[in-house]
C-alpha cells in the first residue's frame, strides 16, 4: 500500500488529477526544515462553495509532516480537478473540527467508521456524537482562497 500515494500525486504531475473529481486534492507546500517542495494528495473532507475553501483532515495526527509544514508556511497551493489554486492553511478549532467530522461520516461512513479513527487508534460505535468526539481529536486545515 505505500506506493498508492506516490501514484495519485503521479497522476496528478501528469495532468490527471481531474480523474479523482473534488474528492481528493493535491497540496503543493514547502518543507519546513529543508525549504524544499513538497507535494501530498489528501482527501477532501469538506468544501465550501460559497467562499471556495476547502478542508482536509490529517489522518496521522499533529505529527504529519505535510500538516506541519502548512502550519509553518501556510500561504501554498491546491490542486482540485484541474484547477491550482492559491490559498492559505487555516488550523481549525477542535470544535469546528468535530462538527465538520460528523458531516463527513453522515456522507461517507465507512471511511468514517473504519479508516480515520483506525489509523489514529480510535474505536468507533457508529453514533453522531462519537463522530463528534473522535473528530476533537484529528487535525483539520481549512484551505482559504487567496485573492
Amino acid at each position: 500500500m505505500p506506493e498508492e500515494p506516490y501514484a495519485r500525486t503521479t497522476l496528478y504531475r501528469m495532468g490527471l488529477g481531474w480523474l479523482f473529481g473534488r474528492r481528493l486534492m493535491l497540496v503543493n507546500h514547502v518543507g519546513r526544515v529543508t525549504g524544499k517542495r513538497r507535494q501530498v494528495v489528501l482527501e477532501v473532507i469538506a468544501h465550501d462553495a460559497n467562499d471556495g475553501s476547502y478542508v482536509v483532515a490529517s489522518g496521522w495526527g499533529p505529527d504529519a509532516a505535510w500538516y506541519r509544514n502548512v502550519l509553518h508556511t501556510p500561504d501554498v497551493t491546491i490542486q482540485v480537478g484541474r484547477r491550482t489554486i492559491p490559498v492559505t492553511g487555516v488550523p481549525l478549532p477542535t470544535d469546528e473540527g468535530a462538527e465538520i467530522f460528523a458531516r463527513y461520516a453522515s456522507r461517507h461512513r465507512t471511511a468514517a467508521k473504519q479508516l480515520l479513527p483506525r489509523l489514529m487508534g480510535f474505536a468507533i460505535d457508529g453514533s453522531e456524537a462519537d463522530f463528534r468526539a473522535v473528530g476533537q481529536h484529528i487535525p483539520f486545515v481549512r484551505f482559504v482562497p487567496r485573492t
